[in-house]
């Protein structure tokens, strides 16, 4: 098995004629995704890479039954085009716009709630099961199935400890950059619930970084809760408070978020934490 996509996603892309659109989706598709529909606001009627393209997201659902959706839009539309998508039936939506207004995401994120609506993102790579789908910009070839569950707030740090864990013959059953921006759909807890039920994943690699608090609060639910093996990384041990690093939602306010008071608690729940991305793999390797 795998977490969240499969065989089984019939995904459409909204923004499919815009540059970046265009791209990822024949990638998505020549990667074996089932990419059924595309939608851009009046380019309805056209076809991207033999992809039908619709006006309206409504419209690909009754005609394609797309269950899942993934954002290559502006972030200043991006709130209106997760809303769009929930309100056609939608049930997973992975935003890889960055920077979507704070207060737009509150709203956003409630109104999926309330909807039972999952979202990944936004400010996120997305997601990949291999050999079975790809639904965001990771690439797919550094990719092997196996039998590793990976969630990291750090896109390009994911392919750089990926490749460690492909190399060293674990392999990954679904890989996930759950977003850097302040306000995001899915936490680490989410993902480490369905990870703690997925047959295929053997072992969870979580990948953090400075700020926020999420980190401290899935290193209590792991001692809590979960059964399997968890190996972590905090990126930005050296990063100063007060001065945002990359991410939007990775700064040190108030003297909290600090990568040394993530790795503690970390520590603290049982977790064996990694000094550097390679000894991910082999901290894994070695408990499984």
């Amino acid at each position: 098995m795998s977490i969240l996509i499969d065989k089984k996603t019939k995904l459409v892309v909204q923004g499919i004629t815009g540059r970046d659109g265009t791209f990822h989706a024949s990638k998505m598709k020549q990667y074996g995704t089932n990419v059924v529909a595309g939608v851009s606001p009046g380019k309805g009627g056209q076809r991207v890479d033999d992809i039908p393209v619709f006006h309206s997201v409504e419209n690909a659902v009754k005609e394609t039954g797309a269950n899942t959706s993934i954002l290559f839009v502006p972030a200043k539309f991006a709130a209106d085009a997760i809303y769009e998508a929930a309100d056609a039936g939608v049930k997973l939506i992975v935003a890889i716009s960055e920077g979507v207004p704070v207060n737009e995401m509150i709203n956003v994120t409630q109104y999926l709630d309330r909807k039972g609506v999952k979202l990944i993102g936004p400010n996120s790579p997305g997601l990949i099961s291999p050999r079975k789908a790809k639904v965001g910009i990771l690439p797919g070839q550094i990719f092997k199935k196996g039998k590793i569950g990976l969630m990291s707030r750090s896109g390009t740090l994911t392919y750089e400890i990926v490749d460690h864990i492909t190399k060293i013959g674990l392999g990954e059953s679904t890989c996930i950059g759950i977003g850097g921006d302040p306000i995001i759909g899915m936490n680490f807890i989410d993902y480490l619930k369905l990870f703690e039920q997925d047959p295929q994943t053997e072992g969870i690699a979580l990948i953090g970084e400075i700020g926020g608090n999420a980190e401290e609060l899935a290193a209590k639910f792991i001692k809590e809760n979960i059964t399997k093996p968890v190996v972590g990384f905090i990126v930005g041990k050296t990063a100063p408070p007060g001065k945002r690093m990359g991410h939007a939602g990775a700064i040190i306010s108030s003297g909290s978020g600090t990568a040394a008071e993530k790795i503690e608690a970390m520590q603290n729940a049982g977790i064996d934490v990694a000094n550097e991305p390679s000894e991910v793999a082999t901290l894994l390797q070695s408990k499984l």
